[in-house]
Order: structure tokens, then C-alpha cells, then sequence
């Protein structure tokens, strides 16, 4: 299926101006920096697997990439030891708890099950080779920069206003230690992690980075490629199974696509060889999920008939 970009851009406007007046949710309070980011900020791109933009709202505002990250360092680690063992060393299923759960790790003998709940991706970010926390985040920024095909970078408020509030990660750190589930020094991990969560993305740079998934692989706008296609759908798995948390079966059931949230309030979905659609808007639902950004992409999705289990 072929689309024209007066499609692309009629969908990404009409799900602009439907989407604008949603209210509820809240800004992410526990993390001061999220809190007091302004919570009328809203934006949507869309990026197509052979590179052409569509944009709407505030796409050029910087924000807090948090969870989404973990799609990144899975793809890196999946990419240095493969997606069996990945599976063997992380799991991939659901933990049907919420996306901190300390009882999701006692339930099943401190194996975290997803790399897309906080437990999941400390071990993962553990897997990530280097002899130093700081050799450790090279990679994974680099890895991130390669999918938005441009260089992200750390904010230091943002990392500075984790670091120092992170205290039930680093109690998961322990906890995956203790279980032989983290494969370094379990501070080192948590350090790391916090790090990737705390780099700046655009609306754009996000649709980017999911339209790499798109494309197998290789980055649309670069054309450079940043994982074997080989990996994409495990990745693409493990995002439909936890991508939203305890939302991912209600947005797998709604709308069909590949997703992932993070705190900070942006919203991915990848249609494989099609599209990318990205959102941004910080108040979230009690889920962790933003309220207004997940709308906005389900209505692109369904604008462009993107439902793959449509047929």
C-alpha cells in the first residue's frame, strides 16, 4: 500500500486537530524535570520507510526519550549477542504489572520476562559491553543517534534530576543482582540506564528512529543501516507485547501496531514497510502513558488504515 503525501499530510493534520482539545492525565510528577515541562506541548510526525517527513504541532520541542529508549539498546544488544539470548537472559513476555513492579521480579524468581519494563531494560543496558559506565553509554548514544539519523545528546538537567531520584531502580538493580539476572555491577546498570532515558528527542527525531524499524534496519533518511533486518520483528515483538504496559493489549486490540510510551510523554507506533507515526503531549494516564499523544497516533493509524491484523 502506497500513499501520497497529501494522505500522509492530511492524516497527520486532521489527527492534529482532533487530538488538540484532549484533555486528562498528568505530567510525570516523580521526575521533577518532567513535571514542569508545559503540558499544552503537542506534536505528531510521521516518517516513512523510504525517508519523507510529515509533521504537525511542536515538532521541534526537545523532550525526555525515557522509555522508549529500550527499544534502542535492545535492538543494540540484541544486535552483539542475538535474540535467543536475549530471550534466555531477559525473557520475552509480558509481566502484566506495571512498568516498575518489584513484584513482576519476586513472581518469577527475579527474571525480569520483558526488556521493555524497568527491571528488563537494567539487565539489558548490564549486557551492553564496555570496561566503564561511561564506554557503556557510548554505545548506546551512539546507537540512538544512528537510528534519528543525527547526534542525540544527554541533557544534563534531565540525567541530574533522575540520577538523584532513581532510588526503587537501583533497589530493581540489586534485586536482578542478587538473581544473577544483571550482568555487571548492578549500580553500573542503573547508572547506564538512567543515562538513556535522559537524552532530548524531537517529535521528529522519534519518527526517524521508528521508521529505521520500518525500513529493516536501515535508517530511511540516511540510508545508512543500523541493525540486521533479521532482528527487526523481534524487536517489533517485544513492543507489541509490553510497548504501552499495562495499555499494550488494549492498544494492540484498538490499534493494531507495534508501540511504545515513555514517561516523558512521547508516543511511537511502526507499521513495518509503511510508516513510522510519532506523538508528543507530557500528561499521562495512570498506565505512564500520554493521554492525548496515544490518541493522536491511533488516529493516524486508523486514518490510514495501518491495523495490521486488518488483513
Amino acid at each position: 500500500m502506497a500513499f501520497s503525501p497529501q494522505t500522509l499530510q492530511a492524516a497527520v493534520d486532521a489527527a492534529h486537530a482532533a487530538c488538540a482539545s484532549v484533555s486528562g492525565g498528568a505530567n510525570a510528577s516523580y521526575i521533577p524535570y518532567l513535571a514542569k515541562v508545559p503540558s499544552s506541548l503537542f506534536g505528531i510526525a510521521v516518517v516513512t520507510a523510504d525517508g519523507k517527513i510529515y509533521k504537525a504541532g511542536d515538532i521541534d520541542y526537545g523532550f525526555a526519550i525515557e522509555s522508549i529508549s529500550k527499544v534502542f539498546t535492545l535492538a543494540l544488544v540484541t544486535e552483539l549477542i542475538g535474540p535467543e539470548a536475549v530471550r534466555a537472559k531477559i525473557g520475552v513476555s509480558p509481566t502484566g504489572l506495571p512498568f516498575n513492579s518489584v513484584m513482576a521480579l519476586e513472581l518469577h524468581d527475579g527474571k525480569p520476562l520483558s526488556p521493555l519494563v524497568n527491571a528488563g531494560a537494567i539487565a539489558t543496558a548490564s549486557l551492553v559491553p564496555g570496561d566503564s559506565a561511561d564506554a557503556c553509554w557510548a554505545k548506546i548514544l551512539e546507537t540512538q543517534s544512528r537510528f534519528a539519523g543525527r547526534p542525540i545528546e544527554l541533557s544534563d538537567e534531565v540525567n541530574t534530576s533522575e540520577q538523584t531520584t532513581n532510588f526503587h531502580n537501583r533497589a530493581i538493580g540489586w534485586l536482578l543482582y542478587s538473581a544473577g539476572a544483571c550482568y555487571c555491577d548492578p549500580m553500573r546498570a542503573v547508572d547506564v540506564y538512567t543515562r538513556q532515558c535522559s537524552t532530548l528527542v524531537t517529535t521528529v527525531d522519534l519518527a526517524t528512529m521508528g521508521a529505521t524499524l520500518a525500513a529493516g534496519g536501515t535508517n530511511p533518511v540516511t540510508g545508512k543501516r543500523v541493525i540486521a533486518a533479521a532482528n527487526v520483528p523481534h524487536i517489533l515483538a517485544e513492543m507489541t507485547m509490553e510497548g504501552l504496559y499495562t495499555g499494550s493489549g488494549a492498544w494492540a486490540y484498538e490499534v493494531g501496531l507495534p508501540g511504545k510510551s515513555g514517561v516523558g510523554g512521547g508516543i511511537l507506533a511502526v507499521a513495518p514497510g509503511k510508516v513510522a507515526i510519532a506523538a508528543f503531549s507530557p500528561p499521562l494516564d495512570p498506565a505512564g502513558n500520554s493521554a492525548r499523544a496515544q490518541k493522536a497516533v491511533a488516529a493516524v493509524a486508523k486514518g490510514l488504515g495501518l491495523n495490521l491484523y486488518a488483513g
